[in-house]
C-alpha cells in the first residue's frame, strides 16, 4: 500500500478522527497479544519491531528523512526503551497496571522539560503530579510479589522514557515521529536479536507476531502521523484516552485478567488527572504536535 493511500488530500477533520481512533484501538490490544504469545518479551518485541520497521520502510521508502541528528538517534533509542520496557513488564504484572503507569508520562515530560529545556513547571503541574504519586501508590499496593513489583517498576520507567522521546523530537529542527519510530524499531530488532535467536517464534506464534507488526504497530503509527496534524490538540487528546481504557477489557474479556480494587481505583486517580491535565492545557491550542 503506498504512502500516497495515507496522506491523499483532501484530509479532513472526520477522516483525521477516524485515523486516530484506529490507532488508539489498535495499541490498545498491545497487552492481550503480549499476553497471549507464549515467548519470552525480549522475543516478542524483537520479532515484532523488525517487522514494524520493514513495514513502514517498504510504504515510505522515498519519503523518508533521516538526518541522523542526535535529538533523532536519541529519540529512537528512549523508543527502543520503552517499548523493551513495556512488553516485559505486561508479562510481570497485570496488563492494567501497566497501561495507567505507562500514562503518567506527561507528568515526567513536564518535569524533564524544565530539566532539559528550561520550560518552567506550572502550579497545575505539581498539583497533577501530587494527585498521580497518590494514585501510583495504590497501583503498587495490589503488586506484593516480586515479579508484580518488577512489572510495576518497569511500566513506570518506560513513562520516563516515552517522556525522553517526546523531548527529543521536540529538539528536531525538522523532526518526524515515523523516522525516529522507523530507527528505534530497527535498533530494538537488533538488540533483540540474540533472545529471538534463542528462542524462535513457533509456527503458532507468527500470526499474532505479525499482527502486532504490521497492524498494532505499523499501521497504527502510519495512520497516527498521517492524521495527527490535522487535529486540533484537544481532539488528540480525547481520543488516545481509549487505549488506556480499552487495554484492561481486552484482556479481561479474551483471558480473564483483572486488576484488583486498589489498582483499579489508583488507575482511575492516574488516568483522571492526566486527562483533565491535558483537556485543560490543550484546549485553547488548535493544531496538535506534527508528527
Amino acid at each position: 500500500m503506498p504512502a500516497a493511500f495515507f496522506d491523499a488530500k483532501p484530509f479532513s477533520r472526520n477522516k483525521a478522527i477516524a485515523f486516530v481512533f484506529i490507532s488508539a484501538i489498535l495499541w490498545s490490544t498491545n497487552g492481550l497479544f503480549i499476553k497471549l504469545i507464549d515467548l519470552g518479551p525480549l522475543t516478542i518485541v524483537g520479532v515484532r519491531s523488525a517487522i514494524a520497521a520493514a513495514m513502514m520502510i517498504a510504504i515510505y521508502n522515498k519519503n523518508l528523512r533521516f538526518h541522523l541528528s542526535f535529538p533523532q538517534l536519541a529519540g529512537a533509542v528512549a523508543y527502543s526503551a520503552t517499548v523493551i520496557l513495556f512488553v516485559s513488564a505486561t508479562k510481570m504484572t497485570t496488563a492494567a497496571n501497566v497501561v495507567f503507569l505507562h500514562y503518567t508520562t506527561p507528568v515526567f515530560t513536564a518535569l524533564l522539560g524544565a530539566w532539559l529545556l528550561r520550560e518552567k513547571v506550572s502550579r497545575l503541574d505539581w498539583l497533577v503530579m501530587a494527585v498521580v504519586l497518590g494514585g501510583m501508590a495504590l497501583l503498587f499496593l495490589d503488586e506484593f510479589t516480586p515479579g508484580g513489583l518488577m512489572g510495576n517498576i518497569l511500566a513506570l520507567i518506560s513513562a520516563v522514557t516515552v517522556a525522553f522521546m517526546i523531548l527529543f523530537l521536540r529538539l528536531q529542527k525538522s523532526g518526524s515521529t515515523l523516522e525516529t519510530v522507523i530507527i528505534g524499531n530497527l535498533i530494538t530488532a537488533v538488540v533483540c536479536s540474540y533472545w529471538v535467536i534463542q528462542e524462535p517464534p513457533t509456527a503458532v506464534d507468527w500470526l499474532p507476531l505479525l499482527y502486532m507488526g504490521t497492524i498494532q504497530i505499523g499501521l497504527s503509527f502510519i495512520m497516527y502521523c498521517s492524521a495527527i496534524r490535522y487535529l486540533a490538540a484537544l481532539d488528540a487528546v480525547l481520543i488516545q484516552t481509549i487505549e488506556p481504557l480499552l487495554n484492561p477489557i481486552w484482556v479481561f474479556l479474551v483471558i480473564g485478567e483483572a486488576p484488583g480494587l486498589w489498582a483499579l481505583t489508583g488507575g482511575i486517580i492516574v488516568l483522571s488527572a492526566v486527562t483533565a491535565r491535558n483537556i485543560y492545557l490543550n484546549r485553547k491550542i488548535p493544531k496538535a504536535i506534527k508528527c
